[in-house]
């Protein structure tokens, strides 16, 4: 399934809504709040309730960052990477008055500050060619798996199994040069903090601008087309800038019920690290999980994790999302070329392991990093951008179509 940031999803045909799909989900949705709540706890519960919202939201508004992405690379057209900045910064003004403070309600909010060094841009270099040849990022293949596309359920089984290769590896790259965390607000100041975030904002669109107007003359007019009908509210397709709005709402909903950013692969991680420990291999022993918190994470329950919980939410939303816009009128594709499975293994296994050596993806590393005005995040940008470069032009060989609509 080709994703576009820039293109809203195709008008759903009338031919009918897959009820069972959207009962059956509801019921499940339903029992997860009512477990996560009783066996857990509530936070747990609406985080969970959280992750599907998110989930519909991807889904809605079609809000990827891999075809964006290559979509600037191909056409240089900018407006995906223009609304990312438009997320970024909405996301950055809601985390500030938080951020200067330090909780929320008695809750203690910690943003993503990780260290800059070798780690960092090697892993998201390799995760920006994983992500083109994944078809997709972390939360893409999330709610693309949950939308019906199930080449994405080989691009995530390849991202776990990286994952745990990265978490045990993690101590080695660790060890790598790195000049620490750098946080924009902590080691310049409130207000210069503030400057240095927008004035990078503004650098990255005014290049996505002036790129664009070199090639085309012009900015572009975008190629979504409004859909007045107010079934859209629960149909879609969204616009983009609705699809920033609700996903800064998650962003900074996430934030304040467990203490931290929004985060996607810890949790392949952790089910990996789970399984294989299961069959005998001495994970607990590799310098990921020597953290107090990941040991919890390890040897506790799934529903326990907080990044699980957002993750299985996002499935199952954009599940519901697909359902409501009548996407299973059709029968799901299920065969694919030879090329493109073994493209999407390897895409799914870079960005596993890329994410691991380098605090995360396009949400816990990009997303989650800048609104914590954090310099990882616009580096992990930029490496994962040039790492999209050297993906995007070996697509094709691996039977990945390179146009995007």
């Amino acid at each position: 399934m080709q994703t576009n940031v820039t293109v809203a999803n195709p008008a759903p045909s009338r031919v009918g809504y897959n009820r069972s799909i959207i009962i059956a989900t509801i019921f499940v949705a339903f029992i997860g709040v009512v477990y996560l709540y009783q066996a857990v706890s509530l936070r747990q519960a609406s985080l969970y309730f959280v992750g599907i919202i998110a989930g519909i939201a991807l889904y809605h508004a079609h809000f990827g960052f891999t075809s964006a992405w290559r979509h600037f690379i191909l056409n240089r057209r900018g407006e995906g990477i223009r609304v990312q900045m438009l997320l970024m910064m909405l996301g950055s003004f809601l985390f500030l008055p938080l951020l200067i403070q330090g909780s929320f309600f008695g809750q203690t909010v910690n943003g993503y500050i990780s260290s800059v060094g070798i780690s960092l841009l090697f892993g998201a270099f390799i995760f920006g060619i994983g992500m083109q040849l994944g078809d997709g990022c972390a939360s893409g293949t999330l709610y693309h798996l949950g939308g019906g596309d199930l080449r994405a359920l080989n691009t995530l089984i390849f991202f776990i199994i990286g994952s745990v290769l990265g978490a045990k590896d993690f101590q080695w790259w660790m060890d790598t040069p790195n000049i620490g965390p750098v946080s924009f607000l902590n080691n310049f100041g409130i207000w210069q903090g503030i400057v240095i975030q927008m004035i990078l904002a503004v650098i990255v669109v005014a290049i996505s601008m002036y790129l664009e107007r070199k090639r085309h003359g012009k900015l572009l007019k975008s190629n979504q087309r409004p859909n007045k009908d107010w079934k859209v509210i629960y149909q879609g397709p969204w616009s983009l800038v609705t699809g920033v709005i609700i996903l800064a709402l998650v962003q900074f909903a996430i934030f304040v019920l467990s203490g931290k950013p929004w985060g996607i692969t810890s949790a392949f991680a952790l089910w990996g690290s789970k399984i294989v420990r299961a069959l005998g291999v001495p994970v607990e022993s590799w310098g990921y999980w020597q953290t107090p918190a990941r040991v919890n994470e390890l040897n506790g329950s799934i529903f326990a994790d907080v990044t699980s919980v957002l993750d299985i939410g996002i499935i199952l939303g954009a599940l519901l999302a697909a359902a409501l816009a009548i996407r299973f009128t059709k029968p799901v594709q299920w065969k694919f070329s030879t090329r493109s499975i073994i493209g999407t293994a390897i895409g799914g296994m870079l960005m596993g392991y890329g994410a691991r050596i380098a605090f995360g993806c396009n949400i816990g590393a990009f997303f989650s990093g800048i609104v914590s005005f954090s310099l990882h995040g616009w580096l992990w940008f930029v490496a994962a951008f040039i790492g999209s470069i050297i993906g995007v032009k070996l697509r094709p060989l691996f039977d990945l179509q390179n146009h995007v609509k």
